[in-house]
Formats: C-alpha cells, sequence, structure tokens
C-alpha cells in the first residue's frame, strides 16, 4: 500500500439541515479574554456544544472526556461549555467562574444563567452534547456520559467531509485561560483530623494532599508533585486527579478517594507513600463487574469515604450508590443503591441515592450519616438483620431545594457536600451552595429539627471536629475556617426553591413515553442473551401515575395520569446495548447506553399527549 496516496474523498453524509440556533447567554463569556463569541465567528470549525451544570456529576465526567477529544482535533475543534444551571446558586456568575476553574475546564464557557441556549437546543438532559459542522448545522446530539468515542469518529467524517469541500477551516482555538492565583489551597475538598492535631486536606484543584499545622493555616508538607494524572511512588512524584475524601484506617494510614482516577489511593503521612488499592483507573460502566479483587473492579467517581464496621465505606457518586472497601481482603462490593438516581429508602439493595458526596459515622458508631447532593438530602445507614436499610432524615427529592429551618421534614438544604457527626449526636451538614453550615438535631420534635449554625460560608465542602471546635473546608475561599460551635442555632429567614426548568405541559389521560434509540454507526442492539433495552419510570409524587410505573424491556409505554395529581416529576431510566456490527469479527466490542431524566411536568388541557426522549447512541442530527 502506498501510504503517500491521497485518502478518498469521502460520500456526502446524508442528513437533515437544521441551522444551529446562535448563542446567548445574560452571564457573558469565560475563557474567551472578554470576547463575545458567535457561531457566524466560529465558521470553518466543527463546535461541540457541552450543554453542563457544575452540580452534576455525569457532566464532570463529560469535561474529562473531552479533553483528549479537544487536544487530539485542538485545531479543527472548538468546544463550548453552556452552563445552564439546576440550583439557584450554580446561576449566580461568580460560581461559573469557580467551577470553571475548580473542575479545569479549558475550553470557552457561555453563563446562561435563565437557559435561553438550553431552550433554543431544545435539551432536556444534563449533560448533554451538540455538534455543530463546519456550515453551521446541528449534525448530532447525545444525552448522558460515554459518547466521546462516536462523536471522535464523527468528527473526524466531517474533518474528511469538508476539507473536500474547502469547508474546514484550521487554526487555534478561542480559548484564552484565566491568570492564575497564588494561594496555599485550591477549590479544597475534605480535610481529615490526625492524631498528632495536624490536619490532611485535599487541594483537590491542584491534584495533591496538603498537611497544615494544627493552626489549620501552616503548610507542612505537600503529597503529590500537583499534576494531573495516576501514578503512585514517594510524595514528591505520586499522582492524583481532583482527589477528594479522606478516610484514616486504624493503622495510622489514610485512604484517599482519588475522584476523577475512579480509584482508591493508600497515603502512608510518616513515610509519604502513595499506593492504589482499588480501582482500574477507568470507570465503572453498566454490566461491568460490582464485586471482586479491588484493582480488577472499575470505581466511577468516589467523592469520600469512611471507616465504618471494619470496612472503607465510599461514597461513589458517579452511579448513585455506596460501595464498600475490604482492605484486608483487598476486595470492593456494592453496598447499597441500585445506581438509579432519587430518592428512595428501604433495603439497601432496593434504595436510590443521587450523588451521594459526604460520610461520616455516628458518634455512637450505629449510623453512616450520607450527605446526598443531588437530593438535597440528609441520610443515614443502618443495619437491619443481616444487611443494612437506608433512611431519610431530611430531604424530599431531586426538585426541591432552598434553605428552611425547623421541623426536619419541612426543612429544606441545597446540595450538600459534606457532614459531620456531632458528639451529641446531631449532625452537622456542609450545606453548600447555602453557603451554611446546618445542624440535625434527630432527638428534637417528633422527625427532629434543622437549625443553622452558620452562613457567610464559601461553598463548604466539608467539615471536622477540632476540640471543642469545627473546622470547615471553605473550598471557595481556599481555606480552612475554625468555627465556635454554639450552644444555639441562629435561625435565618426561610427560601424554599424548586428547579429551574421550566415543566413540560402533558395533557390529562393517558400519555405516551417514547425513548428513541438507534445504535452507532457500525453497531447493532446486542440481543444473544434477551431483550437489550430496559425502561424503568417512576414518579414524583409516586400518585402521579395511576398506571405504567415499573420496569419493563420495550423503550415505549403508555402511562395512564392520575386526573386528581396536576404536577410532579416524571423519573424515567432507560438502556439499551449494543455491540460491534462486523462479521468478521468473532468477539466484538460491546456497548451499554443508559440515561436518566426526570421531567417535571405538569397537567393541563392542550398539553402534549406524547413525551419523547432521546437515549444517546444516535450519531446522526
Amino acid at each position: 500500500m502506498n501510504d503517500s496516496a491521497p485518502a478518498p474523498t469521502p460520500a456526502p453524509r446524508s442528513r437533515a439541515r437544521v441551522r444551529a440556533p446562535e448563542l446567548v447567554g445574560r452571564g457573558g463569556w469565560l475563557n474567551t479574554g472578554g470576547e463575545r463569541l458567535t457561531l457566524a465567528g466560529l465558521r470553518g470549525r466543527i463546535v461541540i456544544l457541552d450543554f453542563w451544570t457544575f452540580c452534576c456529576v455525569n457532566c464532570l465526567h463529560v469535561l474529562d472526556e473531552l479533553r483528549e477529544l479537544e487536544e487530539k482535533h485542538r485545531d479543527t475543534v472548538v468546544v463550548i461549555g453552556v452552563h445552564s444551571p439546576k440550583f439557584v446558586h450554580e446561576a449566580e456568575h461568580q460560581a461559573v467562574v469557580d467551577a470553571v476553574e475548580r473542575y479545569g475546564v479549558h475550553h470557552p464557557v457561555l453563563d446562561d444563567p435563565e437557559l435561553a441556549t438550553w431552550k433554543q437546543y431544545a435539551v432536556r438532559a444534563w449533560p448533554t452534547l451538540v455538534v455543530i459542522d463546519p456550515e453551521g448545522y446541528v449534525v448530532a446530539q447525545h444525552a448522558g456520559e460515554g459518547h466521546a468515542g462516536a462523536i471522535g469518529t464523527l468528527v473526524a467524517e466531517l474533518e474528511a467531509e469538508h476539507a473536500a469541500k474547502g469547508t474546514l477551516r484550521r487554526g487555534d482555538g478561542p480559548y484564552v485561560p484565566p491568570e492564575p492565583v497564588a494561594t496555599h489551597l485550591r477549590f479544597p475538598g475534605k480535610a481529615l483530623p490526625l492524631p498528632d492535631g495536624t490536619f490532611l486536606v485535599s487541594d483537590t484543584t491542584r491534584h495533591r494532599l496538603v498537611r497544615l499545622a494544627a493552626d489549620g493555616e501552616t503548610v507542612q508538607r505537600r503529597y503529590g508533585d500537583g499534576e494531573r494524572g495516576l501514578a503512585d511512588g514517594p510524595a514528591e512524584h505520586a499522582r492524583f486527579s481532583e482527589p477528594q475524601g479522606l478516610a484514616l484506617l486504624p493503622d495510622g494510614r489514610v485512604v484517599v478517594a482519588d475522584t476523577v482516577n475512579h480509584a482508591l489511593r493508600l497515603l502512608d503521612p510518616v513515610s509519604g507513600e502513595v499506593t492504589t488499592v482499588a480501582g482500574t483507573g477507568a470507570q465503572w460502566w453498566q454490566s461491568s463487574p460490582t464485586s471482586g479483587p479491588a484493582r480488577e473492579v472499575a470505581l466511577s467517581s468516589p467523592w469520600d469515604v469512611a471507616w465504618w464496621r471494619g470496612e472503607v465505606w465510599i461514597a461513589m457518586a458517579g452511579v448513585h450508590q455506596l460501595w464498600a472497601f475490604d482492605p484486608a481482603a483487598g476486595t470492593v462490593r456494592v453496598a447499597a443503591g441500585t445506581t438509579n438516581e432519587g430518592l428512595v429508602d428501604g433495603p439497601a439493595a432496593e434504595a436510590w441515592f443521587a450523588q451521594p458526596s459526604g460520610l461520616a459515622v455516628a458518634a455512637d458508631g450505629t449510623r453512616l450519616w450520607v450527605a446526598d447532593s443531588e437530593t438535597s438530602s440528609l441520610r443515614w445507614v443502618e443495619p437491619q438483620d443481616d444487611d443494612y436499610a437506608v433512611r431519610t432524615a431530611v430531604g424530599t427529592g431531586l426538585f426541591d431545594f432552598g434553605h428552611r429551618d425547623g421541623a426536619a421534614g419541612q426543612a429544606l438544604l441545597q446540595h450538600p457536600l459534606g457532614v459531620t457527626a456531632l458528639p451529641d449526636g446531631s449532625v452537622a451538614i456542609s450545606d453548600t451552595y447555602n453557603h451554611a453550615l446546618r445542624r440535625y438535631d434527630p432527638a428534637a420534635g417528633e422527625s427532629g429539627e434543622v437549625t443553622t449554625l452558620a452562613t457567610d460560608l464559601r461553598e463548604p465542602s466539608g467539615a471536622v471536629l477540632a476540640g471543642e471546635d469545627i473546622v470547615v473546608v471553605e473550598s471557595a475561599r481556599h481555606r480552612l475556617t475554625r468555627l465556635r460551635l454554639p450552644e444555639q442555632a441562629v435561625r435565618v429567614d426561610a427560601v424554599a426553591h424548586r428547579t429551574r426548568r421550566e415543566a413540560t405541559a402533558i395533557a390529562p389521560g393517558s400519555l405516551r413515553l417514547d425513548v428513541v434509540f438507534r445504535a452507532p454507526t457500525g453497531q447493532k442492539l446486542d440481543e444473544r442473551y434477551g431483550p437489550s433495552t430496559r425502561l424503568l419510570v417512576s414518579a414524583t409524587p409516586p400518585e402521579l401515575l395511576a398506571d405504567g410505573a415499573g420496569t419493563g424491556t420495550d423503550l415505549s409505554r403508555t402511562l395512564a395520569l392520575d386526573p386528581s395529581v396536576t404536577e410532579g416529576v416524571l423519573h424515567v431510566s432507560a438502556m439499551a446495548a449494543s455491540c460491534d456490527d462486523d462479521p468478521a469479527n468473532e468477539y466484538p466490542a460491546c456497548h451499554v447506553h443508559q440515561q436518566d431524566w426526570g421531567v417535571p411536568v405538569t397537567v393541563r388541557e392542550g398539553g402534549a399527549d406524547r413525551l419523547p426522549l432521546i437515549l444517546a447512541g444516535m450519531d446522526e442530527g
């Protein structure tokens, strides 16, 4: 074969010609040096719009997936993040500025607090990726994560096609990095008091751990060279990727939740040696093993860790579960949760979580407290018979949040990331998006009571006890803040919120739910072992659905609506399995496509009688 021979001109792609709407957003642009970008100005480049919000762990996964694609195609592809908030706090411009730095976003970002561009593109879920060709037409839209490979293939095709047409323009992109800021810590995640009175802190954005003196300010030692990566070894050579949670083992070593590496690391604080003890470095996907030798089982964004009942419990934010790691046996297992996202109590194997991000063992050891961030809730795990059960202390679901004190059944939080067990049996909650430290007292009233301990904390992400004080990780102020625990909590004015997304109007009676899926080019549905699709439907409140809830294998279903319920949220989880369609390949690669939706709905005359949702996998717009 002659390697110098010109590549054949690709056949024109057949697709609907839909002109991409212009990009608008009241919040303005980040990472552009102040320039306002337009699609017209980017004509000739392949543009990938990433609709994201910084609370969403799936969105953070996509940021990581896009890094390699951005680097490989940096002279032809422009990735633009369209920040589309769910929580009220996420609509604050400074919060978006912080998130862009915190998560290492190295492409332009449009701050769209009113969801103007989200609505123009008819986006329904976080995250969603939209591909726009060099002539300004939408050619693909993918909801969910795990699509970088398919998009990379599409980008290569578009490069060849538009190079042949003369419509491809190469060159440097519009990304302009912000000026670096000198601080000892940068967006720290969690802290751990060590036996000698010092503090170990996960310096998350700088990909390392920092040991601070008892004053919480003086740097004594750093673990990790500060570059993103996965490398074991001595402190000066080890590498992490956005580490978060820390747990002290009985032998004095520390387990680290190395979040973006999807791994658990083990640190000897004295020698500085770092080793990997769980995870493969790759992200867990549906159909992957959920138990076994710890180094052979993939994890997914472990966010916090806690030593409880002889195991390291893991807040596995990426799959909405709790896992457990047994360091003696060298094994991991799922301990609670189904991977479905939501708030459902009950036996551990049937419970639903939504991005659990903080863990703490009760003072008497009988409970494991959980900060379940996406449901803005405080929950706990307790032994039950030969297993465990999950209960909720504060919080009602994915779309209700705010700052309200009082009886636990009526109290509201906003995306808490940390929880701290207090000696009297109560719990301090790092109420992250309310910039507050809250307290839940289970002994007050019938269901317990929530009060506010402190406000004006900037995105507190965790807290630890230090004598009679509590030391709070003020993530967005890049510091630890020491507070005296007051005898009585301070009350604040109540504020309640629901999700910012507009509800979808649906007609009363029956609703046709269609999850649209087509296997990507070169793949086919994998039906070797039975049905290749699954659909799970539920609602908040459950009474919204008179019929149609539950699990099935058909991606279409007719739902019957209760006429007495006029609004709520439909929870839809869909999965499809596909394999490479190559008869010559004896062992084709197989892929699982999964997406969860929470669709706020209002029932009224004249509303839609069909709800279509696109399960990513389709590679044509």
